[in-house]
């Protein structure tokens, strides 16, 4: 490849003198970037407030959450960011029309900041136990691809056919006090609730979650949810991301020294369904980490026979619950 682009995967090369997106050198140990947009950070009084990390142990201040970044990318990321801000700002309308690449880089610097972090610990830790830090060459495949993508906010890199990501807006009924983020680095998962909006999107599945739960996002069309339905909508997207059993497939071309990257169709003789078969039991269990503020456990969500409890679908008609008529606190 005739154009030279930075892979930190290569040899997990995560250091505060590197930019996290271009590997150049810095030379400033105040060159970095907030993980958290700064306008987030200070109108929902953000920086002080404790971010809980994957091993679901340590916490770490939001504010205290930054990427080392060059000048030059920082300068993109803050054009990038007025924009998303203004979105934000106008609520479901205004990032509805966010063109979908947009908010996957907005999106991505912030699950890349978090698992950056999470890398960070993980290392401090097998290091204290004199053991050796290394990712599968599964988690490293999916890191470095996640990666070069992200690298098109400042590299001739352009995407076609199908999209790699699957990217959801709803109406909320949420505050404009509220900022309600939840993450899964593993599998490159992200929701959001605030101002009216929720954003739920898979960064790298070739949109197949957001296809498989197409009728459910039909019903819902433009209703304002509850909180406690979106939460479920965000259950039913990551565990749908879990259950996908094809390997999203792209194919890579040079073109007037630009990198064009191709996401494919799964192909229709995959010799097995795209997804494996739904548990309830295991749903249930990933939901209550969802429902845990209404005090919803595994146990109260599976009603057998008749599989788990839903605010979202009624159990009769199948069509969407209304959502005025969910009496939970929100």
């Amino acid at each position: 490849m005739s154009l030279q682009l930075y892979n930190p995967f290569d040899n997990i090369y995560l250091e505060n003198n590197t930019c996290f997106l271009t590997g150049e050198d810095l030379t400033d140990e105040e060159e970095t970037i907030n993980v958290f947009p700064d306008w987030a950070l200070d109108r929902f009084n953000l920086r002080t407030a404790r971010f809980k990390m994957m091993n679901k142990v340590n916490s770490v201040e939001y504010g205290a959450l930054k990427l080392p970044c060059s000048k030059k990318v920082l300068n993109v990321f803050n054009e990038l960011e007025s924009e998303i801000q203004e979105a934000f700002n106008l609520g479901y309308e205004g990032v509805l029309k966010l063109p979908s690449e947009k908010l996957f880089l907005w999106m991505g610097k912030i699950l890349y900041g978090i698992l950056y972090h999470d890398l960070l610990l993980e290392r401090k830790e097998l290091e204290k136990k004199g053991q050796l830090f290394n990712l599968s060459v599964r988690l490293k495949e999916k890191y470095s691809l996640f990666h070069l993508m992200l690298q098109s906010l400042v590299s001739p890199i352009f995407f076609t056919g199908v999209s790699p990501w699957s990217i959801t807006v709803v109406r909320l009924k949420y505050s404009k006090e509220i900022f309600h983020y939840r993450d899964n680095p593993i599998h490159l998962v992200f929701s959001l609730g605030m101002n009216g909006l929720g954003i739920i999107a898979c960064l790298q599945d070739n949109g197949m979650v957001k296809q498989e739960q197409k009728a459910l996002l039909e019903k819902i069309g433009n209703a304002v949810l509850h909180p406690v339905q979106f939460e479920e909508l965000c259950a039913r997207f990551l565990y749908a991301h879990y259950l996908l059993q094809y390997k999203p497939q792209y194919r890579f071309d040079e073109k007037d020294e630009a990198l064009i990257i191709a996401g494919e169709e799964p192909p229709a003789d995959a010799g097995k369904p795209l997804f494996a078969a739904w548990n309830d039991t295991t749903y249930a269990q990933l939901l209550a980490g969802y429902w845990e503020a209404w005090g919803f456990t595994s146990n109260n969500i599976v009603r057998h026979p008749d599989g788990p409890i839903s605010f979202l679908e009624n159990d009769y008609t199948n069509g969407l619950i209304d959502p005025l008529s969910v009496t939970l606190p929100f």
